[in-house]
């Protein structure tokens, strides 16, 4: 058996006997690998209760997983599993089927909020996903093919991805990972090695190896927080309809310009902050909130990033010349 070497120094130990250099610690390497299940098995012992795989309201239909982070039953899935249903089943890693019922859809993040009807379930903590690292472990449950409470392991690979939504938006900070992940594993969460979700499973990279995608748990927790308190997700919006354009040269010169596109305004919607802040159709928006603006997702994540309430900085180009608007975006 190979064995891997490491130096023992910790606060308060003796020092090493004789003035030589520290004698190293053998660590076997079946103590690492012991060490590591032991954390996978502690993590799926405390989890999987919470995970459940949902279908149509009698069984059919496409489905996935979800798992419940209330213990009156609600819980988290994916958008796409959900796919408009009102009427859903949920089945519990004991077996048990419970009906449940769509309270809140958000196709622009592909995560739903869903309540069983039961009560006193085993709950699943909604974590940090701002302190992941690459390399850490990560550990997917979820009902990929059918196959109920499956657990694959790996490491988060890569952070800060972005993920194309159905209605055309961009999910941000989407997590990378290694954990193998099939189609079933949808909407069933990601955690760490304390239990805490990090990540909704949400899409697999077809003919790729080792290479899944998971809404980050920031993103989860403030959907779940809107859904209950609104009934839906708000978003800030100008009340405009508009197209990435190319910048002529000159004018990118002319006005010391950092962008080679910006995004012209096709249409002002009547009684939107747009039209309210006096923004004309064919206006180029190039900054927004002192922030570059190259496309139409730069807009989406900038307003989604502005705090609530107060008015926004707008530079857009108007008859070859940069002027400035004050928006105040409303929630819609």
């Amino acid at each position: 058996m190979s064995l891997t070497i490491r130096e023992l120094h910790s606060e308060g130990s003796p020092p090493p006997a004789g003035p030589g250099p520290s004698r190293p610690a053998v660590v076997r390497d079946g103590d690492l690998l012991d060490a590591y299940s032991q954390a996978v098995v502690n993590v799926v012992a405390t989890v999987s209760p919470a995970v459940i795989s949902l279908a149509g309201p009698h069984g059919e239909g496409g489905g996935g997983s979800g798992f419940i982070v209330a213990s009156d039953g609600l819980a988290l899935t994916n958008s796409h599993v959900v796919d408009g249903r009102g009427k859903l089943q949920a089945m519990t890693t004991d077996g048990d089927r419970l009906a449940a019922e769509l309270i809140g859809d958000d196709p622009a993040t592909d995560l739903a909020v869903v309540r069983l009807k039961a009560r006193d379930l085993p709950v699943v903590p909604i974590g940090d996903s701002s302190t992941l690292l690459v390399g850490q472990l990560v550990i997917a449950i979820g009902s990929p093919l059918g196959l109920q409470s499956t657990v694959s392991a790996g490491i988060v690979s890569a952070l800060g991805r972005s993920l194309r939504a159905k209605d055309g938006r961009l999910i941000e900070k989407v997590v990378q990972h290694t954990a193998p992940i099939n189609p079933g594993n949808s909407g069933g969460p990601l955690v760490d090695s304390r239990g805490r979700v990090v990540g909704v499973n949400t899409a697999m990279i077809a003919m790729a190896q080792g290479l899944g995608l998971a809404v980050p748990a920031s993103t989860a927790g403030w959907v779940l927080s809107e859904v209950l308190a609104h009934g839906r997700v708000r978003r800030r919006l100008l009340g405009i309809s508009a197209a990435v354009v190319p910048l002529p040269r000159r004018l990118i010169s002319e006005l010391d310009l950092l962008t080679t596109t910006g995004v012209q305004v096709t249409e002002v919607l009547p009684g939107g902050s747009a039209a309210a802040a006096g923004v004309h159709p064919g206006d180029v928006i190039v900054l927004l909130a002192d922030r570059i603006v190259e496309t139409t997702d730069d807009l989406h994540r900038l307003l989604s990033l502005a705090p609530s309430g107060g008015e926004l900085a707008m530079t857009v180009i108007r008859d070859d010349e940069l002027v400035e608007l004050m928006i105040s975006p409303l929630h819609g």
